[in-house]
């Protein structure tokens, strides 16, 4: 595997101090290829969320290493002096509900991203035209968010996730609010950008329906992770 995409090593979080100390995450290793999605399976409590927020550099790590993109960010503490840039460049997000914003159209929604980013707004919307005709949503470039239905909503919400080319996504349970068709439809979306754009993936799930498509998963547990293979199953 190459040093591109993410690792992370040795990753700890620690919330409290003294007798009250509760270790979320203990001495965490994970690492996800360009062009690969992985899951991130464990039961409610088993450390998930605070992972992700980690990776997601919206809360501190108590220790541990984490690179993206052949870039140490954080090193027994943040070694980016600007997060939110950070935040906004380097890693896309996908939640289980999309949270487009009301008023702009779909291409808006996605093009925001880049503008904020200090890209001209032509470009930026051309970018966002790109992705959702990638996503087979370019028919519904100037809907609302309100026009569109469920499905079109989170092939929107992943373009946005996209737009800035993000060497990693971070999927927040995807798929929980869909059906079968449309949950797979969602992970194997996320599998072709992953591959178009050499994306680092790592999907967060409790979703019986999409587990066999991962090659990899991480289990944690008690705040540990254990790595194994997947069943790898084709979406057709």
């Amino acid at each position: 595997m190459g040093s591109k995409g993410i690792r992370i090593e040795s990753l700890s979080k620690r919330f409290g101090r003294g007798d009250t100390a509760v270790w979320a995450l203990k001495n965490v290793n994970l690492q996800v290829a360009p062009g690969e999605v992985v899951g991130l399976i464990g039961p409610s409590g088993s450390g998930k969320s605070t992972l992700l927020k980690c990776l997601g550099a919206v809360i501190d790590p108590t220790a541990g290493r984490m690179i993206l993109d052949d870039t140490v960010i954080y090193d027994d503490g943040w070694k980016v002096r600007d997060l939110r840039a950070l935040r906004r460049d380097k890693i896309g997000f996908v939640f289980q509900a999309p949270y487009l914003i009301p008023f702009l159209d779909a291409t808006d929604n996605v093009a925001l991203l880049p503008m904020l980013a200090g890209a001209p707004n032509a470009e930026a919307r051309g970018r966002a035209l790109e992705l959702l005709t990638a996503l087979d949503v370019q028919h519904r470039a100037q809907a609302m968010p309100s026009q569109l239905s469920g499905g079109e909503q989170q092939r929107v919400a992943i373009a946005r996730g996209l737009v800035n080319r993000p060497p990693v996504i971070l999927a927040d349970e995807p798929t929980a609010p869909l059906d079968s068709e449309r949950a797979l439809a969602v992970i194997r979306i996320l599998n072709d950008m992953a591959q178009r754009f050499q994306t680092a993936v790592i999907v967060v799930t409790h979703d019986e329906k999409i587990i066999p498509t991962f090659k990899r998963i991480y289990h944690i547990r008690d705040g540990v992770t254990h790595e194994e293979a997947g069943a790898g199953q084709r979406i057709d």
